[in-house]
């Protein structure tokens, strides 16, 4: 869990912005959930043997005796919330975003807090591989307008109940051969929920994972062909991606296509995944829903925040103007222009505590400031100013009455270099 301050925040509200920008292209409209859910929800929909609800979540009794969980992650309360309000009677096909704060109890790692931030699309009601692609291309374009390039796409299909049987047998038939070659928690794995032997970062457990059987030879007929058809749409869309068999992600509810989006950048160490996703089938109508498709994904914000900062982009708007006051009668007009200029639009700095010129020239100079305006005496009883180019540059005669529209008319410089 962290503090988010002025000076950082704003790389967050850039991907938040540009998330609700993109998603809205696409027409995905944002839901809001509440951050405390029924714990029944999380087991019921992610599942009991998981990590996320066996050791991860912060479950508690509330003083009715209800056990209560906070979110460990967006899609069960945002199907809660489709359930709940009848979506499926309003409209055949829904697309919902979310953002905001889930929380789980694991290892500390790079770009990962125990209250982390994830931003989410739901589609509900299409069961063709054109909404999975859809989905994917939805992820492609929000992370090229963020300007991460560097991401690969992998996908996988772990088939339905009419196939997965078959594979999931073969596959604990494999494990158990070699279970002495996994780690502690893979044996444990094994016993309870053998798929998540195939999600171990653990190498000796990868590498025998590498070694087992393939998902994709076990698919049925329908399932080959919604595999196929997806990876055909995404050449139409000109994806790049690459088929990984061993890809599972690490909830029950999935249901043929899954997908992760993999970042390849020294700064996340082994926490290379961006983001991922899959199709949820089942999931609605195993919460007591009405039987429709879905599938969706999940990207976490800490992640998406530290690369760009590591790509050294600047998101802090500076001011366009500050404004210094030569004597303290001029404290009070001062005081005045900046709240005009500001209704005018202009993003305003102002020191209130006054002081001399020279330490208020000190502060505008740190601000980053485009433009100082001095304002004394003089300036007040000619109504004309003038504009000091914090670049350098010949200062710009203006009336105290056209501030706004002479800064609005000058060409952006680079921002200055604050004085240390």
């Amino acid at each position: 869990m962290n503090d988010l301050l002025p000076g950082e925040i704003e790389v967050w509200q850039f991907v938040e912005s540009t998330a609700r920008t993109l998603f809205g292209r696409f027409g995905y409209g944002e839901v809001r959930t509440p951050v405390v859910e029924d714990t029944a929800l999380f087991v019921r929909s992610v599942g009991e043997e998981t990590d996320i609800v066996g050791k991860e979540m912060y479950t508690f009794e509330d003083k009715g005796g209800r056990s209560l969980s906070l979110r460990p992650e967006g899609t069960a309360p945002a199907a809660r919330a489709y359930i709940e309000h009848s979506v499926n009677n309003q409209e055949p096909v829904s697309r919902w975003f979310y953002m905001g704060p889930m929380f789980r109890y694991e290892r500390m790692k790079t770009g990962r807090y125990r209250q982390f931030s994830q931003i989410g699309a739901e589609a509900y009601g299409a069961k063709e591989p054109a909404q999975d692609a859809e989905l994917m291309d939805v992820v492609v374009q929000f992370l090229e307008a963020l300007g991460l390039t560097d991401v690969t796409l992998n996908i996988n299909s772990l088939g339905d109940d009419n196939c997965r049987p078959a594979y999931h047998a073969k596959l604990v038939e494999y494990l158990n051969a070699h279970r002495e070659e996994l780690c502690a928690d893979c044996q444990q794995r094994l016993e309870r929920n053998p798929l998540r032997v195939l999600d171990c970062k653990n190498e000796k457990c990868q590498a025998v994972a590498g070694a087992g059987p393939n998902v994709l030879e076990f698919l049925c007929e329908p399932c080959r062909a919604h595999f196929t058809d997806l990876q055909r749409k995404l050449g139409v869309l000109g994806i790049r991606y690459v088929v990984n068999h061993r890809l599972v992600r690490g909830l029950d509810y999935y249901t043929r296509t899954v997908f992760e989006f993999i970042a390849s950048h020294p700064a996340l160490g082994t926490a290379s995944t961006v983001g991922g996703g899959g199709r949820y089938d089942k999931m609605m109508k195993g919460l007591g829903g009405p039987d429709v498709p879905a599938v969706g994904f999940a990207m976490g914000l800490d992640r998406l925040v530290l690369l760009l900062k590591e790509g050294g982009k600047t998101f802090t708007q500076r001011p366009d103007l500050f404004i210094a006051v030569a004597d303290e009668g001029s404290q009070d007009q001062g005081l005045a222009l900046a709240s005009r200029l500001r209704r005018e639009g202009l993003k305003v700095d102002f020191d209130t505590r006054g002081g001399s010129l020279k330490s208020q020239m000190k502060r505008a100079d740190k601000s980053g400031a485009r433009f100082t305006l001095v304002l004394g005496e003089q300036e007040r009883q000619s109504g004309q100013a003038k504009l000091k180019p914090m670049a350098g540059g010949e200062p710009i005669p203006v009336a105290l009455d056209a501030v706004a529209a002479t800064v609005r008319a000058q060409p952006e410089a680079p921002a200055p270099v604050p004085a240390v």
